[in-house]
């Protein structure tokens, strides 16, 4: 009797076992099913199925119906942002077409005006309106490269190349505003240091800092540049001796239009360091600021090493 119990015991034991170890071998093939039906909707391969399906009432069965609705979906809402992207390149390109003849001739007449005798008040009112004319180009080329760059038209192309060149190239677009204010210009980094970056973008990025640290430094004042190469990132250092930021307003500083209530009178509309932040992130990298009123400011930008 006794062994007749340690039987049926035994082959309870090895029933429940073979049940487990099959359950366990379903669940391991659902998630691996699972896990290639998403892979291959996200890599825009598309989801097949696999044959055998056939078993609509299984659970593998309902949640292939599920995928392939998911597939379908996805499918049609990047057929819709493609072209949608498509409509605003479009729109982008002929906004920019569209306002540079009328801008090339309001700048040629202002320059045949120039010529023209005119009372003192005109005169005034000749350079008030170049100088009007040339916020409003750079306000219409700024924010097309900002469009194009949110609607992802312009593509960053990372490749290696030489940073100390491309500081370079940035620095000196931006000397004669800093001689004009007697601003001492300094850059600190190896003439051979290769970084995988977009150079013509990060030349922008780089630019967009140090045109913003030559209008709100004081005459005389100085500005340094300095790459670090850390472990994971390069810094690009900009620090100025200019008039330093509020705490409360170093976030908003990075803001589309943002400008501070006290900067009005200088030429600019707040586009620059939104344009930078926006640069460095597609490149993996991002900008922080450090400053303190009156003790001028560091804005730091970081590319990544390696990108992954």
């Amino acid at each position: 009797m006794t062994a007749i119990c340690l039987l049926l015991a035994a082959g309870v034991f090895l029933l429940s076992g073979w049940r487990v170890y099959r359950m366990k071998r379903e669940v391991w093939r659902f998630a691996a099913r699972t896990e290639q039906a998403l892979d291959d909707i996200l890599s825009g391969r598309g989801y097949c199925g696999e044959e055998g399906e056939e078993e609509k009432d299984t659970l593998w069965g309902k949640c292939g119906d599920k995928f392939s609705q998911a597939d379908r979906i996805w499918k049609k809402k990047e057929e819709a942002a493609l072209a949608e992207k498509k409509q605003i390149k479009e729109l982008i390109s002929d906004i920019s077409h569209q306002t540079r003849t009328p801008l090339a001739n309001m700048k040629l007449y202002l320059e045949f005006l120039q010529e023209e005798e005119m009372s003192e008040k005109g005169g005034e009112f000749l350079r008030n309106l170049e100088r009007q004319t040339d916020k409003l180009d750079f306000l219409l080329q700024s924010m097309v490269k900002m469009s194009r760059l949110e609607a992802g038209i312009i593509r960053i192309k990372s490749e290696a190349g030489n940073l100390y060149e491309t500081l370079i190239e940035a620095v000196a677009q931006i000397v004669p505003a800093a001689e004009e204010k007697q601003i001492s210009l300094s850059v600190d980094c190896e003439e051979t240091y290769i970084l995988l970056h977009d150079k013509k973008w990060t030349q922008e990025a780089v630019f967009n800092v140090l045109d913003n640290a030559v209008k709100y430094t004081e005459p005389f004042g100085d500005i340094y540049v300095k790459v670090t190469r850390q472990e994971i990132f390069t810094k690009l250092s900009i620090s100025d001796t200019g008039k330093g930021i509020l705490p409360e307003r170093q976030a908003e500083i990075f803001s589309r239009f943002y400008r501070e209530p006290e900067v009005h009178e200088k030429k600019g509309v707040g586009i620059g360091l939104y344009l930078t932040r926006k640069i460095l992130n597609l490149q993996g990298g991002y900008i922080e600021v450090r400053s303190r009123p009156k003790e001028g400011s560091e804005f730091c930008l970081y590319l990544p090493n390696e990108r992954g």
